[in-house]
C-alpha cells in the first residue's frame, strides 16, 4: 500500500460511522454470538486454527456477520477478497476466480472470498463459483439475511458450514453501546459523554438486536448533546438518534401484563381494532415478538378452539413467519393472525375438556386400562387377557361401535361438550347423531373453576380448589400454574 493509500484508508475511517469504526478486531471482541464462537466451539477453533473452510452466515442485519469476516481476514495467512453481490456481477466473480488460482500456484497461498449479501446473486453468478469451491481455490463466507435453503443453490450449500448468527441480546447491545461510549480512539469517549439510564435502556430495548442500528442511533444522539454543549445524553437524545418515540411500557413489570391482558381480552372480545392498537403498542414499546406469537398459538386453542380450527393453523404459521421474515415486515404477519384470531368465532370447549379431565386426575381418580384397550402386541397379551372383546370400530357400520373406552367406574364421565359455535356447532351434531351422544353438559363439580388471570384467560383450578394462575415471565418464558 502506497502512502496516499494509507493516507485515504486513514481518513476514510476517521470519517466512516461509528458502526464501521467500533467493528471488532479480534473474536475476543465479538459479543452475543456465544452459540457459534463461543470456546470450544466448531466455527472458533477453524478460525483459531486458521483451518476454516467455506461457510454461510445467516443472520439478521447488525449481528455481526461482516465484522466476523474482518475477523476471519485478520487472523487467516491466506488472501483476503471481498466482494457484495449488490454491485459485482459474473465478470467480477471470474476475475477473483482468476487471481485466486494464480496465487495459489506462484505463492501457495488460498484466498479467502467474502461475498456480503450473497442471496443477491442469481444462479448464474452462483454457479461461476462452484469450480473453486469445489477445488478450494478459494475459501467461500457468504452473508445472507435470508434463509440460505432458499436463496443460495444447493451445490454452493453442500460444499459449506451453515452457521446461524441470532438477534443480539438486551445484555450484548448493551455491551456495545457502553464499549463505543468509554473507546476515545474509535468511539465517543473522546466527546466525554455519559450516557442516562433511561436513554441506555431506551437504546438496547428498541434496537431489535441490531447492532449497528443501536451504534448509528448513539452517534447522532451524541451529537446532538455536544452540539447543545450538554454531558449527558438523555432519553429524549436516544429517541432523536433512534427516531423513535418512547411507548410507555414497563417490560418487566406491571404495564407488561396489562397491555397483554388488554390484548387478550379484546381478541377475546372479537375487537379488531383494539386489537390491533395493543398489537402494535408492544412492538413500538420493544416488546418480544416471539412473546406475542406464543400468547396467539394458546389464544387460537383456548378461545376459538374448534369453533375455528384454522385458527391455530394461522397463529402457528404467524409464529413460523416471524422466524422466517424477522421484524419488521413480520408485522404483517401478526397482524393478519391478531385480526383472524379477533374476528373468528369463540369456543372454550378445548380448555374446559382438558383442565376438567385434569381435575380429576388431580383428585387421585386414576382408573386402570380394561384389558380390551391393552396392548396386545407381545406374545403373553392374549393369555392376559389384553385385547380379548375388543371391537375395531373400522369393521362396524358407519365406522363406529359402542364399547367402554374410560376405566372402569368412569363410564359417562363427560370432559368435551361442544359449543354452539361456528364450524363446531355443524360437525358437533353430527358427531353426536353417529356416536348417540346427547347435548348434556359437565356433571356439577367436575368443571374446572374459571377465574381471570394476567392475560384475562379462563384459568383451571387446581386439584385443592384454588384457583390456578398461569404467569408468564416478562421474556415469555411460561412459569407454569401456581
Amino acid at each position: 500500500m502506497d502512502l496516499f493509500s494509507e493516507r485515504f484508508e486513514e481518513l476514510a475511517e476517521r470519517g466512516a460511522p461509528l458502526a464501521s469504526r467500533m467493528r471488532p478486531r479480534t473474536l475476543d471482541d465479538m459479543v452475543g454470538q456465544e452459540a457459534i464462537l463461543g470456546p470450544g466451539t466448531a466455527l472458533r477453533g477453524l478460525i483459531e486454527r486458521d483451518e476454516v473452510t467455506s461457510v454461510i452466515l445467516w443472520g439478521p442485519p447488525g449481528t455481526g456477520k461482516t465484522s466476523l469476516a474482518r475477523v476471519i481476514a485478520g487472523r487467516t495467512k491466506a488472501r483476503f477478497e471481498q466482494l457484495s453481490a449488490v454491485t459485482a456481477g459474473v465478470k467480477d466473480v471470474r476475475e477473483v476466480m482468476e487471481r485466486a488460482r494464480e496465487n495459489l500456484g506462484t505463492s501457495g497461498r488460498r484466498t479467502i472470498l467474502f461475498i456480503d449479501e450473497i442471496h443477491r446473486f442469481n444462479k448464474a453468478q452462483q454457479d461461476a463459483l462452484l469450480p473453486a469451491v469445489e477445488r478450494r481455490t478459494v475459501v467461500l463466507i457468504g452473508a445472507t439475511t435470508e434463509n440460505p435453503f432458499f436463496e443460495v443453490n444447493a451445490p454452493l450449500m453442500s460444499r459449506s458450514l451453515l452457521f446461524r448468527l441470532e438477534p443480539l441480546s438486551e445484555e450484548a447491545i448493551g455491551i456495545v453501546v457502553d464499549r463505543a461510549l468509554a473507546d476515545r480512539e474509535r468511539g465517543l469517549g473522546a466527546l466525554g459523554l455519559s450516557l442516562e439510564p433511561e436513554a441506555r435502556a431506551f437504546v438496547v430495548s428498541h434496537t431489535g438486536g441490531d447492532a449497528r442500528l443501536a451504534l448509528n442511533g448513539m452517534e447522532i444522539a451524541a451529537l446532538g448533546a455536544r452540539a447543545e454543549k450538554r454531558g449527558s445524553i438523555t432519553l429524549a437524545d436516544a429517541e432523536e438518534g433512534l427516531q423513535r418515540r418512547t411507548v410507555r411500557y414497563d417490560k418487566g413489570g406491571q404495564e407488561h401484563f396489562d397491555v397483554v391482558s388488554a390484548f387478550i381480552k379484546s381478541l377475546r372480545g372479537s375487537d379488531p381494532d383494539a386489537s390491533l392498537h395493543w398489537l402494535a403498542r408492544m412492538l413500538a414499546a420493544g416488546e418480544d415478538a416471539r412473546f406475542i406469537a406464543r400468547r396467539m398459538v394458546i389464544f387460537a386453542s383456548e378461545d376459538v378452539g374448534l369453533a375455528d380450527p384454522r385458527a391455530l393453523v394461522v397463529a402457528v404459521s404467524a409464529a413460523q413467519a416471524l422466524e422466517f421474515v424477522g421484524l419488521p415486515e413480520a408485522r404483517l404477519n401478526l397482524a393478519q393472525a391478531a385480526i383472524y384470531l379477533a374476528t373468528a368465532p369463540k369456543s372454550n370447549s378445548v380448555i374446559a375438556g382438558i383442565d376438567s379431565a385434569r381435575n380429576d386426575l388431580e383428585s387421585g381418580r386414576v382408573g386402570d386400562v380394561p384389558t380390551h384397550l391393552r396392548d396386545s402386541s407381545f406374545p403373553a397379551a392374549k393369555r392376559l387377557g389384553h385385547g380379548v372383546g375388543y371391537k375395531y370400530p373400522h369393521s362396524f357400520p358407519g365406522h363406529h361401535v359402542e364399547q367402554a373406552y374410560l376405566p372402569e367406574g368412569w363410564t359417562g364421565r363427560r370432559y368435551y361438550v361442544p359449543s354452539d359455535q361456528g364450524e363446531e356447532a355443524r360437525w358437533a351434531a353430527e358427531w353426536r347423531r353417529r356416536s348417540g351422544q346427547s347435548e348434556g353438559k359437565r356433571s356439577q363439580g367436575e368443571g374446572p373453576g374459571a377465574v381471570t388471570g394476567q392475560d384475562g384467560g379462563r384459568q383451571a383450578s387446581g386439584g385443592s380448589g384454588k384457583p390456578a394462575r398461569r404467569e408468564e415471565d416478562p421474556k415469555g418464558n411460561g412459569k407454569g400454574d401456581r
